[in-house]
């Protein structure tokens, strides 16, 4: 019997670094961002530090100094710098949807967990065709930001599924501690955010190098 059959019966994805290969847009566009309003420009290894997290963590770490004004105008021009202004391409990772459909197939219940808005995960679904693929799908303005474990607690309250019957995949050490905090196992990819060795803190049972590779892991006798 496969390990996915004998064991995991919900699956939830982080979003970006893990499905949607967009990194280096988020670094990219928050960089232009501080630019744009004439502040220090964050790190490439800061602004990876934040991605996840929801924009009120994300300010709070990258732009401490700012008052309520100056962050609403930050998350103005962020959001315009990522939807439209920063050209670096954020596709899906190769096989991401294979994979996806495969769950599917396979009867897997599959949820998205993501520092994301609800109005910005609502628009690249629609984007790359997956708007209602997802069976549930929590946004970092409808709990509180990970690592607490709300996000969690919330699907699995949803769902009906226990903890126990869960995987949790990030590319992330803030995905993975949230796993942590919910008592949830987890499986990191380094695709995204953070490398083997600081995921490798937070006790994953798997680490791979991209999301694709989760099906043969899955698969394993």
């Amino acid at each position: 019997m496969s390990l996915l059959k004998q064991k995991y019966s919900f699956i939830i994805f982080d979003w970006d670094g893990t499905l949607m290969d967009s990194t280096a847009r988020i670094v990219s566009a928050m960089q232009a961002t501080a630019r744009e309003a004439k502040l220090v420009e964050p790190s490439e290894k800061l602004v990876k530090s934040i991605i996840g997290l929801s924009m009120q963590a994300v300010m709070d770490k990258l732009f401490p100094q700012a008052d309520e004004k100056l962050r609403q105008e930050l998350f103005e021009i962020y959001r315009y710098q990522y939807v439209e202004g920063d050209p670096t391409p954020s596709p899906l990772f190769t096989e991401a949807k294979s994979l996806l459909n495969w769950l599917k197939e396979k009867g897997i219940v599959v949820a998205i967990a993501t520092g994301k808005a609800r109005a910005g995960l609502d628009r690249v679904l629609n984007e790359v065709g997956l708007l209602d693929f997802f069976d549930y799908s929590i946004c970092a303005d409808e709990a509180q930001s990970k690592p607490h474990p709300e996000m969690i607690t919330s699907l699995l309250n949803q769902s009906g599924i226990s903890a126990s019957e869960t995987l949790i995949i990030g590319d992330s050490v803030h995905d993975l501690k949230m796993a942590n905090n919910a008592t949830v196992d987890c499986v990191g990819v380094t695709s995204g955010a953070n490398n083997f060795t600081e995921l490798a803190e937070f006790q994953p049972v798997v680490t791979l190098e991209r999301v694709c590779y989760l099906q043969s892991w899955l698969e394993q006798n």
